[in-house]
């Protein structure tokens, strides 16, 4: 979907990123940007990504929360901050705040990851666990702020955010001076804002493509819409851009300086998770790996050189598990199969035999002897397997019905 009516104007200017570049110098990271030759064969041209998974605290949001942390007046400083996050704002507020002698208090879901709740604590914030869900933690915090004092800060909703995040856009035209089009993952569009700003002011004809998970995807019909709009969203492992509806400062720039807005599947995430773990031995989050999605998805609709930037790599162990092996799953690493056999000894070994030969790795085996549906010598065996792509697949199950077995979807 392609944008280009008018907007009013956005409070934001080169100027004020600049200032921020300025202002987080010696504090954020200059991330490196990593060359990607599988998604340059793909795209034909090159692919370049920003590695802003690999800023202080994992992910961008330092830029920004210690953009806005610095512009408090004094009497706001001494009563402190507080923020509402599941996880990379909360760090981001946590070491701006303790970077800068601010009292900081961050209220994360009770089922916040642990190594996110423990990373936030070690950064400096007092932590406090309320709610289930995102919306229940932000009540919370709003009301703490009410009642304290605090000064909330948006992840990104202000226009002092916005500008931190911007530097992210200055570091790619200072990295790569040819780039043609920037790829970044929107959630409430603070980090796609400031990256437009920046860029377009500079080179009006770079491209800024935003990408949102399917599941979440709020920015279509809000720019359709010409307003932002809330969404029911469906659970999505992109956590990190898991926003309903998009914030009012960053919609204006968006509507007005980004050219397009995507979406991705949560295949595609997965996918592209995997991609960068496996090709450039890259630690992302799925949140993170949206703009390699979309390039995955389509890539002969990107005009190089391309920047994707990877905006985070804060993700739990047990979830990057399960995600990978979705991952693999998409890209037809794992075949589940049933299938039917004379329950009788040396069945299962036969049945193993065909699948050695046809070089399939078994993860796993189950047998289900109880279901009515069986004859009283029949048994059904589920099984897992890790095979070498699609082809692979088709292989491996055209191997056992050439063999005699019936094999069930």
């Amino acid at each position: 979907m392609s944008f280009g009516t008018p907007y009013p104007s956005h409070p934001l200017i080169l100027d004020d990123v600049r200032g921020a570049q300025k202002m987080l110098s010696g504090v954020a990271r200059v991330t490196p940007m990593e060359g990607s030759r599988y998604l340059s064969r793909l795209v034909g041209s090159p692919v370049h990504f920003k590695c802003e998974n690999l800023q202080r605290t994992g992910s961008f949001k330092l830029r920004g929360a210690y953009v806005r942390i610095s512009g408090l007046r004094p009497e706001e400083r001494a009563a402190g901050v507080v923020a509402a996050s599941a996880g990379n704002h909360a760090q981001g507020v946590a070491l701006a705040s303790s970077l800068q002698g601010v009292r900081s208090t961050v209220f994360m879901p009770v089922g916040a990851p642990l190594p996110k709740v423990a990373a936030t604590r070690e950064y400096g914030a007092e932590v406090r666990l309320h709610g289930h869900v995102v919306d229940e933690t932000l009540a919370a915090a709003q009301e703490y702020a009410h009642d304290t004092g605090a000064v909330f800060i948006h992840p990104f909703d202000h226009r002092d955010v916005i500008a931190g995040q911007g530097t992210v856009g200055l570091e790619i035209l200072e990295q790569c001076p040819e780039v043609r089009t920037i790829v970044v993952g929107i959630g409430g569009g603070g980090l796609a804002a400031g990256i437009a700003v920046a860029v377009k002011a500079l080179r009006p004809d770079v491209k800024v493509i935003g990408v949102q998970a399917e599941a979440a995807a709020a920015y279509p019909p809000s720019l359709a819409a010409g307003h932002p709009l809330g969404i029911d969203t469906s659970p999505t492992m992109a956590d990190g851009i898991h926003v309903g509806r998009p914030g009012d400062v960053p919609f204006a720039i968006v509507r007005e300086l980004v050219d397009e807005v995507r979406t991705v599947t949560e295949d595609q995430l997965s996918s592209a998770l995997l991609l960068c773990l496996e090709r450039a031995k890259l630690v992302v989050e799925p949140a993170g790996a949206s703009p390699v999605a979309a390039l995955l998805g389509a890539p002969e609709t990107f005009g190089g050189p391309v920047v994707a930037v990877l905006s985070g790599g804060n993700v739990d162990p047990l979830l990057m598990q399960r995600i990978l092996r979705h991952g693999m799953a998409a890209a037809g690493r794992y075949l589940s199969l049933r299938l039917r056999l004379t329950d009788r000894p040396g069945a299962l070994a036969t049945l193993l035999a065909v699948l050695s030969v046809a070089d399939a790795n078994v993860l796993d085996v189950g047998h289900v002897r109880t279901d009515p549906r069986l004859g009283l010598t029949e048994v059904e065996v589920e099984l897992h397997l890790e095979t070498k792509g699609p082809e692979h697949c088709e292989q491996v199950a055209s191997a056992l019905r050439e063999a005699g077995y019936t094999v069930m979807p």
